[in-house]
């Protein structure tokens, strides 16, 4: 079986995800890539985090041509596929319908950097990808034209995307976007609340 060790951390993560409350059910996705082999272990589609294995893990290229697995890949393997072609030192992608990322991708507006935990995205300023179907060519063509050096973007109407050096640092960007996301509201209601004249 090709990709065993990411085979199995893409099923450990999308547990993570899951429990995290970064996806609900069979929302989300999760790859890794090799680039020896030059492939990307990817989440079936329409499997449950918690009932997915390591043998469910789709084996792709970057064409997206089927190498090894069962199961359908995640719908959207083309934007997974952008990512590492745009980010040469990527391992790991984390496609999440996070809460407040979410919210703020249907308003269409960036994260700004308001918590030195954005930091870690390497980005002062994450973008919101102009909006496109969802598992569509077109929405890994608006990836690729809104794409700057962070490891973190919005999808508009839709959710975000984070990647990084290995699955275990994505994930910890998704994670960290969205709590700093939750923090930026929570501190403009509370100054709103402060400065309101009938508070």
């Amino acid at each position: 079986m090709l990709m065993e060790k990411e085979r199995q951390e893409i099923v450990d993560y999308g547990k993570k995800m899951s429990s995290a409350g970064l996806s609900k059910g069979t929302s989300g996705n999760i790859s890794a890539y090799d680039p020896v082999c030059g492939y990307m272990a990817i989440s079936p589609s329409g499997l449950d985090y918690f009932e997915t294995a390591a043998e469910d893990i789709v084996i792709l290229d970057l064409d997206g041509n089927l190498i090894e697995g069962s199961r359908k890949p995640s719908s959207e393997h083309a934007l997974h596929a952008t990512i590492y072609k745009l980010h040469p030192d990527a391992r790991g992608v984390v496609h999440a319908h996070s809460t407040y990322c979410t919210t703020f991708a249907c308003l269409k507006q960036p994260i700004e950097a308001v918590h030195y935990l954005l930091a870690g995205a390497q980005t002062s300023c994450v973008p919101c990808a102009d909006y496109a179907t969802y598992g569509t060519e077109a929405l890994a063509e608006k990836v690729s034209e809104a794409t700057g050096e962070g490891l973190a973007m919005l999808l508009a109407n839709h959710g975000m995307v984070a990647c990084g050096p290995s699955l275990s640092k994505a994930f910890n960007v998704a994670e960290n976007v969205e709590w700093v996301r939750s923090e930026e509201r929570r501190v403009g209601k509370e100054c709103r609340s402060r400065w309101s004249p009938y508070h």
